[in-house]
Order: C-alpha cells, then structure tokens, then sequence
C-alpha cells in the first residue's frame, strides 16, 4: 500500500509541475507498464482482471489525490518563490534517469538504431509544445466560473487532452493546460472547493469528464504500441524526456508572474545532486518495488 502510495504522490506532484509528467516518473519508477495495463485492464479486462487493476490504481489513486492536494494548497506558492531549485531538482530527476531507462530498455534499444528518428520526433513535440506556451498573465486565464455551450466543450478537450499527455512520458499535461489558458483556473478551483466555494465546481465536473475521455482514448493504444513497437515507442519516450530538459529549463517563465528561463546563474547544483540521488535510490531499490505485489 505505502509503495504505490508514494508512486501516486510523486506523479501528482510532478502532473502539478509545468514541463514535467506523472508518466515520466511512472517510468522513471518502473511500474510505468503495469500502469498502462492496469487501466487498460479496468476499462477493457474480464471480471478477475478488473478486480486486480482496481486494487492497484485505487492505492496509485489515494496517492496521486493527496499530492494534488498538497500541490493546490501547499506546494504552488513553493513553485512560485523556488521554481529554480524545483526545476533543479527534476532536471536532476531526468537528466539521471535517461541513462538508467537505456540501460532498463537495452534490448530494445541495441541494433535498431534506425528508430532514433522516433527520438528525434520526440525531442521535437515537446520543443514545439513548450514554444507554444503563452506568457502566464491575467489576460491568458480563462474564467471558468460562468460556463456556457463553448467553453464547456474548450474545458472538456483540454481535459482529455492533459490526461493524455500526462499519460504520456515527457508531455507535461501542466504544460497544455497553460497553452490553453486553463493551469492556473483549474489549480485554483480545485484550492477553491476545498475551501468549500463551490462556484467552480461545475467547470471541474467537466473537466474531470474530459480526463476520463481521455484515458478511454490513449490507454488502448499506448498499450498496443508498448506490446507492438517496443523498440520504437522507448526511442521515442526517450526523446521526449531529452525534449522535456528544455520544457523544465523554460519552466519558470510559465509562472503567473513570469521569470526568466532558467540560466546557469539560476541553476541549484544542490537540487540537482538530491534529484539524481533520489532516482539512484529509487532505481536501487527497483527490485524490491517489482517484487511487490501490490
């Protein structure tokens, strides 16, 4: 319980963090696959099947709420006063994690070299979406307290296509929440009906609609191309988490009061030493975590 508890903390707190995705910690922790197949046996499995993937992703779900909880209340005034030593410390995550799912993945990746074009298409989506980030400010903020027909169908596209991203290794679904306008709303309307102000409560509903349409969509196919194209899919995660070193160095200026990119005046080597610790732990303690039956 207390292991998958820890996996659904930290892919929350990194879903909360533009230009990082809870996929990518998925990954970086191992159970990236179980993960997908979990929720591909809850929609599509038999009873039995069912059963199991419920058991698991209730204990990853306990997690990831309570993360996104600490994230809304507690952790967002922490981004915004130490995004740096915070963007340090997951480029530490990354930046240490690569080798270790190259070494993790060598079958798949030795003799196909051909597929590094798929790392090359990857470094380029994450590129391109961060690029396409607007500068935060109160004028790019949807206000999602008065739906109509319009912005009801805007939040129910953006939730499916963050869940999708924050699916997926690399892709911050943070980061298309901003393009879209919608971070800071959905952050603060969460922060707001926990304090019980249930006026963005609808836009939520919606929004929570969309993720589920989502994952209904992505799961499917991730898991065949994961099972199909193994050699090619890794390439490509891999290159959307080289993408994502650049969507985590461009992270501050995403910020409700932008700051600059981060430099090499900004960067915490501190942060960055504890980051690749933490993945050194976690990978040596891979064995353990795999024979765990959750």
């Amino acid at each position: 319980m207390i292991i998958n508890f820890i996996r659904g903390l930290f892919m929350a707190l990194a879903d909360s963090v533009p230009g990082v995705s809870g996929g990518t910690i998925a990954f970086i922790m191992g159970f990236y696959d179980k993960f997908i197949s979990s929720l591909d046996d809850l929609i599509y499995g038999d009873k039995a099947k069912k059963i199991e993937a419920l058991k698991f992703l209730i204990k990853l779900g306990i997690g990831w709420v309570v993360g996104m909880i600490l994230a809304s209340l507690v952790l967002a005034s922490m981004f915004e006063k130490n995004i740096y030593e915070i963007s340090s410390l997951f480029l530490g995550f990354i930046i240490l994690s690569i080798p270790l799912i190259i070494k993790e993945e060598k079958k798949e990746i030795k003799g196909k070299y051909k597929n590094i074009i798929f790392t090359i298409i990857g470094i380029a989506i994450v590129v391109l979406i961060t690029k396409l980030n607007p500068v935060s400010s109160s004028e790019s903020v949807v206000d999602i307290k008065h739906l109509n027909i319009v912005l009801t169908l805007y939040i129910m596209v953006a939730g499916m296509l963050a869940i999708s991203a924050m699916v997926l290794p690399g892709i911050s679904g943070s980061t298309l929440l901003l393009i879209f306008g919608l971070y800071i709303s959905i952050l603060t309307g969460i922060k707001e009906t926990l304090h019980f102000n249930l006026s963005y409560l609808p836009a939520l509903i919606v929004f929570g609609i969309g993720v589920i349409i989502g994952i209904l969509s992505i799961v499917k196919l991730i898991k065949k191309a994961l099972n199909k194209y193994r050699s090619a899919t890794i390439y490509l995660v891999i290159g959307l988490m080289i993408g994502s070193i650049y969507a985590i160095i461009e992270g501050p200026t995403t910020l409700e009061v932008p700051r600059n990119p981060m430099s090499i005046n900004t960067f915490s080597i501190l942060f960055f030493i504890i980051g690749a610790l933490i993945i050194f732990g976690l990978d040596k303690i891979k064995l353990l975590l795999s024979k765990d039956n959750d």
